[in-house]
């Protein structure tokens, strides 16, 4: 086993780009929030919203497994303003997956939410969310595999798990029992 590097402090402040870096962390489980209730309010196929006895089981599961991915989201966030352990390949390979998988991502996900036939969208989904695991793959083997701490390890995990399984629930409440149509 290779040994691991000391970790070293970061002395450096938080800086408007450490808080970017966090809202952009945190804004797909708000906007997808905000998104339900700005549809709920105008549009009919919705109104199962006004009535939490009536959400699908996909939408809590969407919300259980969004906080166990926050929770570790912000954990590896915290870690790395504690300590400094991503080199700027590591940053430019992050935000690629960012910019060219999670956000085309995210917006194909909310047009077929609201969709009468979320369907036609299957394709172009599961096209960039193949494309975005290769993306998230290649960053864990060639930056974290070597250097991660086993804390780091787990934040990691705990991200990747929460955002596949409430992307597994959405997939299921759009494409398998019809989304806002249902």
């Amino acid at each position: 086993m290779v040994s691991k590097k000391p970790l070293v402090r970061n002395e450096k402040p938080v800086t408007p780009r450490d808080l970017v870096s966090l809202a952009t962390m945190l804004a797909p489980g708000a906007l997808f929030g905000a998104g339900l209730v700005a549809a709920h309010r105008g549009d009919a196929r919705y109104a199962w919203l006004a009535d939490p006895g009536r959400y699908p089981a996909e939408l809590w599961l969407i919300a259980a497994a969004g906080l166990v991915a926050t929770a570790g989201g912000v954990g590896d966030w915290l870690f790395h303003r504690a300590f400094v352990t991503v080199g700027p390949r590591e940053h430019r390979s992050h935000l690629l997956a960012l910019a060219t998988g999670g956000l085309p991502l995210f917006g194909l996900m909310a047009a077929a939410s609201v969709l009468p036939r979320p369907g036609v969208l299957l394709v172009p989904v599961l096209v960039v969310v193949l494309y975005t695991a290769a993306l998230i793959c290649f960053d864990e083997f060639v930056f974290h595999r070597p250097r991660c701490r086993p804390v780091e390890t787990l934040f990691h995990r705990l991200l990747v798990f929460g955002n596949g399984v409430a992307w597994l629930a959405w997939v299921n409440w759009c494409f398998v029992r019809g989304g806002a149509g249902a």
